[in-house]
């Protein structure tokens, strides 16, 4: 009898006595809200939708989104009205895996259109992270203080962990078109990209928000996955990892100029400045957490990226 308790002890994974995985809330990628908005007549009038994380439900007219049921999650996927002219932004989809739904992120060529009042074309990679997106989106110009990055989180994750499938094309370039301006290619295609920041945050007595980083998970994806990839784990590393052997210059501090923006106790909308790396053993304050389509650039992007995600979790 003591034999054969062993031979089942050893048959089990060690990592079922040391560590587990807590799925995000709505991690699953089973429950969506379905918004259905009208465009503008000048443009065409459609009636459109347009998909969010969250307790599934149906939302009829063009009122601004904000979720109010508990979910942390946002997407790239907007309501704008620039001009007066109302239109839909929907790059993240709800997709049929099988056995449950995922998300899907692809990467698109919005086109607005409306003789003598507007004509732009913008780069869109589906993006989808925790945080908040505001709504009616008016402009295209400094796109980080129409999102807030992050959520409160005072955990120690060892690794995020997550399902993937990324199909990217091989002849495809790289894109840039905000909407304003001559569209751009350049050679080579853009990478998607997947990241878990912890970071200690602070205010100070002007309202500025700064912050240090505490702990990293970065990766980029350059070429198609030929299928689902399941239960991948994209490490968390505590403290200044600038020196690592594995360290890649993506992996550093964010640049004071392409800061994630957030509010301030006052209410305002202020760059959130990762001034250092913080200890090792250093208690966070806030999560980020994104999966994007393209490499984080605002309107850049190789048009008919596809990257599906599900069972998003923290392993710890």
């Amino acid at each position: 009898m003591t034999r054969i308790l062993c031979l089942l002890l050893l048959s089990v994974p060690f990592y079922s006595f040391s560590q587990k995985t807590e799925l995000l809330p709505f991690g699953d990628m089973d429950r969506w809200v379905t918004r259905n908005i009208q465009e503008s007549r000048i443009i065409g009038g459609d009636m459109k939708q347009c998909y969010a994380v969250g307790p599934t439900r149906t939302i009829e007219g063009d009122e601004p989104y904000s979720d109010t049921q508990g979910s942390p999650w946002a997407t790239s996927n907007v309501m704008a009205k620039v001009v007066g002219i109302t239109k839909v932004s929907n790059a993240v989809y709800p997709h049929d895996r099988g056995a449950g739904k995922c998300a899907r992120l692809s990467t698109i060529m919005e086109h607005c259109k409306a003789i003598g009042l507007i004509n732009i074309d913008v780069v869109v990679a589906g993006t989808m992270f925790l945080g908040k997106m505001f709504e009616p989106i008016k402009s295209t110009s400094e796109p980080y203080k129409k999102m807030e990055m992050g959520i409160p989180f005072n955990k120690r994750p060892k690794a995020l962990v997550y399902d993937y499938m990324i199909t990217i094309p091989a002849d495809g370039n790289k894109t840039y078109s905000s909407g304003f301006g001559k569209k751009k290619e350049y050679p080579g295609t853009d990478k998607a990209e997947v990241f878990i920041i912890l970071q200690r945050r602070w205010e100070d007595g002007d309202g500025n928000i700064h912050a240090r980083r505490v702990g990293t998970g970065r990766e980029l994806f350059g070429k198609s996955s030929g299928g689902w990839v399941n239960g991948h784990q994209l490490e968390v590393h505590y403290g200044d990892i600038s020196s690592k052997p594995f360290f890649k210059p993506y992996m550093g501090l964010i640049a004071a100029d392409k800061s994630y923006c957030a509010r301030n106790s006052k209410g305002e909308m202020m760059p959130v400045v990762e001034e250092g790396w913080d200890s090792p053993d250093a208690t966070p304050t806030h999560l980020l957490l994104m999966f994007s389509a393209g490499s984080g650039e605002p309107y850049v992007g190789t048009i008919g990226t596809e990257f599906l995600v599900d069972n998003v979790g923290l392993m710890y």
